[in-house]
This record gives C-alpha cells, sequence and structure tokens, in this order.
C-alpha cells in the first residue's frame, strides 16, 4: 500500500467508515489521518479514544469551501464520505441532500485540485443506480459531479474517481443496530417489508473497496464490489436466532422513498462494464461533447446485458446470513453481552 509518509484526509471523517479506516491505518506507517468533519462532539470521543499523534481533527463543513481549504493543504489522499444517507430525512428536506451530496462534493473536489491532492476517492451508494428518492437522486448527481470534474484535471495532477457499495452491517443508522436494540428491549422487530432485498456487506469490506479503488481505479471510474443479499425478513430472523429469543416481527410497509431491491449497476452501466474478478469497474464515457458522435457511435449491447441488483445477485439463506454477522465483532461483542445480562 502506498501510504508510507503519507497524508490522508477523510470528510465525515466521524462516521462508521471513517473509525474502520482509523482502526486500519494506525497500524500502518502512514505519516497522517486527518479528520474533517462538523461533530465536534464526535471528533472529542475519537480524540479520546485512539490517543494518537498520527490524526489531526479538523472542524469544517464541506458545504464550506473554504473551511475545506484549510484543511487541504499538504494533503497526498482524500476519502470523501460525507454526506446525507438517511433516506426519510432527505425526503422531507431533498435541499439539504443537495447542499452536502452535491453542492459539497464539487466544493471538495475543488480543494483537492487547487490544492494538487494525488487521489480523490468520492464514496457512493446503490441508491444512486435507478433512483427513485431523494437521498439516492443527490448521490447519482453526486456521481456525475465526481466524473464529470476528473475530465477537467489530468489525472497525473489529481486522480478522481469513486465507489458504490450496498447497505454496511453495524453502520449507523442501519437496520441491524435497530433490530439488536429492539431484541435487548423485548419489543417486536419492525420489517418495512420481508420479501425486500438488500446488499450487505461488513465495514471492512466497504474499506476495501475504497483502497481497491485506489489502486486500480482510473479517471472518472465508479468500482463496485460484487456483494451477496439477503431477505430483510431472513436478516430479522438470523438475529432472533443469535440472541435466542422469540420476539414478535411487525411488518410495517415500506417508508418514504424505499425500493423493494437495490440496483448496484444499472443495464446501462453493465453494457460498458469491466469484470475485475471480485469488482467491476464502470469507466467514464470521456468522448466529447459533440453530438454527432452520440447520433453516429452506438452500441447493441445494452439490450445484451442485465442490471446487477439485490434479486439477482447470491441471496443468502438465514444460516448464511448468521455466519456474516458472526464475523463482526460488534455482532459478537452484543450477543455476549446480553447473554451476561439474560
Amino acid at each position: 500500500m502506498r501510504f508510507k509518509n503519507k497524508t490522508l484526509l477523510i470528510t465525515g471523517g466521524t462516521g462508521s467508515f471513517g473509525n474502520t479506516v482509523l482502526n486500519s491505518f494506525l497500524k500502518t506507517d502512514i505519516k497522517e489521518i486527518r479528520i474533517f468533519s462538523r461533530d465536534e462532539k464526535k471528533q472529542d470521543d475519537m480524540r479520546h479514544h485512539y490517543k494518537s499523534d498520527k490524526i489531526k481533527f479538523y472542524i469544517g463543513d464541506v458545504r464550506d469551501l473554504q473551511s475545506i481549504k484549510n484543511a487541504m493543504h499538504g494533503v497526498d489522499y482524500v476519502f470523501h464520505a460525507a454526506a446525507l444517507k438517511q433516506v426519510p430525512s432527505c425526503e422531507f428536506f431533498p435541499l439539504e441532500a443537495v447542499k452536502t451530496n452535491i453542492i459539497g462534493t464539487d466544493n471538495v473536489l475543488t480543494a483537492c485540485i487547487e490544492s494538487e491532492v494525488k487521489k480523490v476517492i468520492c464514496l457512493s451508494t446503490d441508491k444512486a443506480a435507478y433512483p427513485v428518492n431523494a437521498m439516492g437522486t443527490s448521490k447519482a448527481m453526486m456521481e456525475k459531479v465526481f466524473v464529470a470534474k476528473s475530465r477537467t484535471v489530468s489525472p497525473d495532477n489529481t486522480l478522481i474517481c469513486g465507489t458504490r457499495y450496498g447497505n454496511v452491517m453495524g453502520s449507523r443508522g442501519s437496520v441491524i443496530p435497530l433490530f439488536i436494540n429492539q431484541i435487548i428491549n423485548g419489543q417486536p422487530l419492525t420489517v418495512t417489508d420481508p420479501n425486500m432485498t438488500r446488499y450487505i456487506m461488513s465495514l471492512d469490506e466497504a474499506v476495501d473497496l475504497v483502497l481497491y479503488a485506489f489502486k486500480q481505479a482510473e479517471a472518472g471510474d465508479i468500482m463496485i464490489q460484487k456483494s451477496p443479499s439477503c431477505y430483510i425478513g431472513d436478516l430479522a430472523q438470523a438475529l432472533k436466532e443469535l440472541f435466542n429469543v422469540n420476539n414478535e416481527i411487525k411488518i410495517m410497509g415500506t417508508r418514504h422513498g424505499e425500493k423493494l431491491y437495490e440496483v448496484l449497476m444499472t443495464k446501462e452501466e453493465a453494457a460498458k462494464s469491466i469484470d475485475m474478478g471480485s469488482f467491476y469497474r464502470i469507466p467514464a464515457d470521456n468522448r466529447e461533447l459533440n453530438y454527432e458522435k452520440y447520433l453516429e457511435q452506438g452500441s447493441t449491447k445494452i439490450s445484451l446485458t442485465d442490471e446487477y441488483n439485490s434479486n439477482n445477485t447470491k441471496i443468502l439463506s438465514v444460516e448464511e446470513i448468521k455466519e456474516k454477522l458472526l464475523s463482526l465483532e460488534y455482532i459478537r461483542d452484543e450477543i455476549a453481552r446480553w447473554e451476561e445480562n439474560r
């Protein structure tokens, strides 16, 4: 890994992704990790938890270009994870999603280019593919922004690319901590639709995808990791069995802006994607803005390919879900704590 004596900045670095990156990178010979976020309480918690001279904290907001510029001096690489990620809140406050996810991304990239950051990895979501909600739409536009921005600068100066992935198990605001909290409090597990499918990956796998993009991606690429999925009803059942409880499963119905299944790669993207084993690379369309080319140069591939979604990937059984959940230290700790206090 090419991080020796380098400085990495993580926007939104106080979140689940930022903490996982820290746990991985503090063991390496990286020179400095800068955590950029607007949450001083979480920054203070991290400062006391890690107690490392390698970590530097910067208060700021991706909506404020100058605050990002102040944190960018001397930075070699940026992982851009700052975002509004909750589907329901973005539905009710869509302009806030625009300000953070779209304009904020443009601000980060502008600061990176001006400071001659070598590589920027922008983190996106499966909800950006065929979006039906404000969060997904804002992330789809975020992808368009970084792909367009990648064309404006030589990759030898600043290489801009991105990743797209599905649900991350145990991340803040995800359904697994909700189900565990409901189990602990003896409440029904509130399932929107038991037949809803979602990709599932661990935080470590999310970091692996970003590192793979760091090593392999070219300017404007979107990198995707092949991931299994599960039925939400089966996920609730797997947790019930792991905690050895018999809580009721209560069907709540689909929430604002939710799909029955998620798409990681659209049919149109699949037609030009490059299979890299455990990953897909979606290259940018770098044709010039010449409309004759768009009329004269086409492809028959789109009609021959399928989208890659959470219904046509490998769907895990209840036993396989339990095995994947038990691979997480967070889950093992919660089960041990539950058994100790019963």
